[in-house]
């Protein structure tokens, strides 16, 4: 039955040529949506309109810019809106667009190399390969910052007046901040003075100075600060395009001071949007690892840059654990509370005796303890790095500097404050073998947190700017009238 029918059906020669006319426009018609589909999504046609999967890709935000009068509303996504209105080979690319493209193919560049998990890069480097357990993936971390050095561009605004802008302290705790507003005031990396090619837009306040010059000392009212960086949004966003276009997405800000947090709240977009480079970085007060920096503290007692990294070898390393510090916050007091004149392995000090060295406890120690303060931040990671000692922290809410890259628990050890009677139980629980792997990953890393004037490649400057350009990396911007 079914095969008569069939034969039926395609007996007539015309029935089989209408048949076969069918199946041939039918064919014709899905080889043409094949093509422009491959059209619209190859890479070497066109990487701006590719939709690489990057972290943070399904976020958006739609809301009005800083400073307009005309509620017109901007997104920050991943998708450009002009893309299906405009043939792919008509289309006259922005100067933001071409940014936008160079970071697709970088996403893409290092995407790749991250799925090379062998020990060392296969990057060629005439200076520093990364290699080994201190990075999450050291491949992926060679080709992100190899892909910086040639293509990050960095905008300093011009306006506002020393000494609260384009400058900062160069010693004390706060140098580190003062050191990098003046390497981005020299301009010998990553600077433009054109702000159309600037991937990046620098704010360049420091609020250490701001509390020196404007602050009343001992009031509670820090209103003048915020209001100081608030007018200053507004000069700029009101000059330039470049805020309201992102919605401050893209611009960044760096500060040392405690206050740095609370004086970026004045500013939503600044508090919320931008990149916000803070030592403070504490989770519990707003900071976000996604788009804000976690930036080392480093005390620099007279500014001197010179003998910062000596240590002795693990054989002349007779204290276990060392601490010396004034009583500064809750987890200090639990310290100093557990450990102060207890015992000669953990010593433990709130004023180190006369007779004895700090830095020379720093250097003959195993582990350094470095417990936050009223803030989470402390100089003495730095100095435990600078001085091969292993570094424990013992903090809630801190995100350690550079920690999209480095692997903290390769040359550091982290001890919930809740296990500060668990300090020596703990450290004597690492075995000899381990505790010298970590020193010796410890002197690895130091190379990453030294400040140098002028900078060197793989610095704390450098590795601070590799944090900023992945934040950038992570969100794509448009201007929706293609007018810059």
């Amino acid at each position: 039955m079914m095969k008569s029918s069939f034969n039926k059906c395609f007996s007539s020669s015309t029935n089989s040529s209408q048949f076969f006319t069918l199946f041939f426009f039918f064919t014709l018609s899905l080889t043409a949506l094949i093509l422009v589909s491959c059209w619209n999504h190859s890479p070497n046609i066109s990487p701006f309109f590719v939709s690489w999967k990057w972290k943070g890709e399904e976020n958006s935000s739609s809301i009005a810019p800083y400073g307009s009068h005309d509620g017109e509303k901007l997104n920050t996504n991943f998708k450009h809106k002009g893309a299906n209105k405009k043939n792919l080979r008509d289309h006259k690319y922005t100067k933001l667009e071409r940014i936008e493209s160079k970071l697709v193919k970088a996403r893409y560049s290092i995407k790749e190399a991250s799925k090379i998990r062998n020990s060392t890069s296969i990057q060629h480097d005439q200076d520093y390969v990364p290699h080994g357990p201190i990075y999450r993936n050291a491949n992926a971390f060679h080709r992100s910052y190899l892909e910086m050095e040639k293509m990050f561009k960095i905008f300093v605004y011009e306006e506002g007046e020393p000494p609260m802008f384009h400058n900062g302290p160069s010693k004390d705790i706060y140098s580190t901040e003062g050191l990098f507003i003046h390497e981005m005031q020299m301009g010998r990396h990553y600077h433009t003075n054109d702000p159309n090619e600037a991937f990046v837009y620098f704010l360049p306040f420091s609020v250490v100075m701001m509390v020196q010059y404007i602050y009343v000392p001992g009031a509670y009212d820090r209103n003048s600060i915020g209001l100081s960086i608030n007018d200053y949004i507004q000069i700029i966003s009101h000059k330039y395009p470049f805020w309201n276009q992102s919605l401050g997405h893209d611009h960044f800000m760096v500060s040392c001071h405690d206050w740095g947090p609370i004086a970026s709240a004045y500013v939503d977009n600044l508090f919320n949007n931008s990149i916000r480079v803070l030592c403070n970085a504490n989770t519990s007060e707003g900071f976000n690892p996604t788009k804000d920096v976690p930036y080392p503290e480093v005390f620099l007692k007279t500014g001197e840059l010179t003998g910062l990294l000596e240590g002795y070898p693990p054989s002349q390393r007779t204290t276990l654990a060392f601490f010396a510090g004034h009583l500064h916050g809750h987890i200090r007091y639990l310290l100093l509370k557990t450990w102060k004149n207890k015992d000669q392995d953990v010593q433990v000090y709130d004023e180190i005796p006369e007779d004895v060295s700090y830095h020379s406890k720093l250097k003959s120690s195993k582990f350094c303890l470095c417990p936050s303060g009223y803030e989470v931040a402390s100089h003495r990671l730095t100095e435990a790095i600078y001085s091969e000692c292993v570094p424990v922290l013992i903090s809630d809410n801190y995100v350690p500097p550079f920690s999209d890259v480095l692997n903290w628990k390769a040359f550091s050890v982290q001890i919930d404050v809740k296990d500060i009677p668990n300090i020596k139980k703990i450290l004597m629980g690492i075995s000899q073998r381990k505790y010298l792997k970590m020193q010796r990953r410890v002197k690895q890393v130091q190379r990453h947190f030294v400040p140098n004037v002028p900078p060197k490649r793989f610095d704390v400057f450098h590795m601070t700017i590799h944090s900023i350009w992945l934040r950038r990396l992570n969100i794509h911007i448009h201007d929706d009238d293609q007018s810059y």
